[in-house]
């Protein structure tokens, strides 16, 4: 059966031949590709324009479209049965397509696969927010493990089923794909040989304004108002605790404890990778791995209400949340789908999108 890739970028100039080139490289080639730019002013519509023809690129420009209008528009524009999703600012490792589509000639196909993703670290401090936010396989329970987008296939008439991508979030749009795949009844099927790597946002305000996205649009989709809670929660009781500690000997110590179970995950994954680095960055790296912790929660802390903000005042009188939201990309000529029934309390892990926070 066919296999179509599509993919959206936007302002990916020094990441976009990398991916490229990995597409050139691939045991398996697409049928087809379609790459949509959301408006890109730093070249990179041209590099891809400069390629498209070798590697079997149909390029679209549509200035303006968020990340799910744009995968939208790309799967639209295919005519396989079969579609696979990835992003910019990855590199597909070199049997990732065919690895993530080989379930689909299996005795049982699922209607989703959902590939692996892995860091890239070029500096210890990336390697140290690599550690610190991605999963590692055995972090992955396979029957509950919902798929980013920058590695993922499913089967077309499960895209056309659900609306497409959420075209109303700009950030977490995977997730709320996942779950609406999740509650029309589709089948998920791991594949953790489907690796696609990529590198971590490098500096400390890359990584902010990143999770505050994050918890923007948590908040736009009414994502995890109970994990939310216990954040700020524990915070508000941390700074009680700090503010009582001269009176309290024994709060710090306390306090010290439960910060070193909230990182020992992190450390965990962390430590292992830190062979082949001199001593001054190893300590680097471990040293960073708190600030990062504070920086992610902080981020989404301010976020998140920001989002819940938004989908109270912009979509007022309306069910706007993934439980009730049953709204796909409406400029989408999608075939009609049913509603599906929701679950109230679905299964879903905290480190679908590498967010451990």
């Amino acid at each position: 059966m066919g296999v179509a890739l599509a993919c959206t970028v936007k302002d990916e100039r020094d990441s976009i031949d990398a991916l490229l080139d990995s597409l050139a490289g691939q045991t398996r080639r697409p049928d087809e590709v379609v790459i949509v730019d959301g408006g890109s002013q730093d070249g990179t519509a041209e590099r891809i324009a400069a390629r498209a023809g070798a590697l079997g690129i149909r390029l679209l420009h549509a200035p303006g479209a968020n990340i799910a209008r744009g995968r939208n528009l790309a799967i639209a524009a295919t005519a396989q049965e079969i579609i696979a999703v990835t992003d910019a600012g990855v590199r597909l490792a070199p049997h990732w397509l065919e690895r993530l589509t080989a379930p689909f000639d299996g005795a049982e196909p699922p209607a989703v696969v959902a590939g692996f993703f892995a860091a890239e670290a070029r500096t210890p401090f990336e390697r140290a927010l690599g550690a610190t936010t991605l999963p590692e396989r055995r972090d992955v329970d396979p029957a509950h493990f919902l798929p980013s987008s920058r590695s993922v296939a499913f089967r077309r008439v499960w895209w056309e089923r659900v609306g497409g991508y959420p075209a109303w979030l700009d950030y977490g749009e995977d997730l709320i794909f996942d779950l609406a795949l999740q509650r029309a009844g589709a089948r998920f099927q791991f594949a953790p040989e489907a690796v696609v790597n990529f590198r971590p946002r490098a500096t400390l305000g890359a990584f902010f304004r990143q999770y505050y996205c994050y918890g923007r649009g948590d908040g736009k989709a009414d994502l995890w108002p109970g994990r939310h809670a216990i954040r700020y929660g524990a915070y508000a009781l941390a700074a009680v605790l700090i503010v009582s500690a001269p009176q309290q000997p024994g709060v710090l110590g306390l306090l010290a404890a439960l910060g070193a179970l909230y990182l020992r995950r992190p450390y965990a994954r962390l430590l292992p990778s830190l062979r082949d680095l001199s001593p001054a960055e190893r300590l680097q790296a471990l040293a960073v791995v708190p600030l990062i912790r504070l920086t992610g929660d902080v981020a989404k802390m301010l976020g998140y209400p920001v989002g819940v903000w938004w989908r109270l005042r912009r979509r007022r009188g309306e069910r706007a949340t993934w439980r009730h939201h049953d709204e796909g990309d409406p400029s989408l000529s999608a075939s009609p789908r049913p509603r599906v029934p929701v679950s109230p309390h679905p299964r879903v892990p905290a480190s679908r999108r590498g967010d451990e926070q």
